[in-house]
């Protein structure tokens, strides 16, 4: 498959989502559960470019290739945290928005456990970000496998 547009040649259209972007970087938002919740929201929306770049980030930045390999079953493995598997269900909640209730009342009060006021909405922020980029990958054709991430974390 081919590229079908490059969202590299529209730089203009594309400043709230990297001013978005950074407003995530800087949130109180962990860098382990940012990676997580790209890369699930990636997998429901099937961005292969999308997928492709995050599960390399996350790497990059020392996530374990074993709870990247079972992300998509996370509530039946161990290894999740509450607060990860918090993030992951409102993920899925607000990727998957429900046209009559939206996002049940029982995933709310999970967050809400886990996140403050201020974290959730950086965390809501998060997931229509993803969701975003996903929009653009998905319908310009990105093609996976040649994103290399820039950083690597040091131990």
């Amino acid at each position: 498959m081919s590229a079908r547009f490059s969202y590299q040649d529209q730089p203009e259209a594309l400043k709230p989502l990297f001013a978005m972007k950074a407003h995530i970087d800087r949130s109180g938002l962990e860098k382990s559960l940012t990676h997580l919740i790209m890369l699930r929201a990636s997998q429901l929306n099937g961005c292969a470019y999308c997928i492709d770049m995050h599960s390399k980030e996350a790497r990059a930045e020392g996530e374990t290739e074993q709870r990247l390999y079972v992300l998509q079953a996370w509530r039946e493995a161990p290894f999740y945290s509450a607060r990860e598997r918090a993030a992951l269900a409102w993920c899925e909640a607000v990727t998957r928005l429900d046209p009559v209730h939206g996002v049940p009342d029982d995933v709310y009060e999970q967050v809400r456990s886990q996140f403050n006021e201020r974290d959730l909405m950086d965390l809501n922020m998060l997931v229509i970000m993803i969701n975003s980029w996903n929009r653009i990958a998905i319908p310009s054709r990105m093609e996976p496998g040649h994103f290399q991430p820039t950083s690597r974390k040091v131990a």
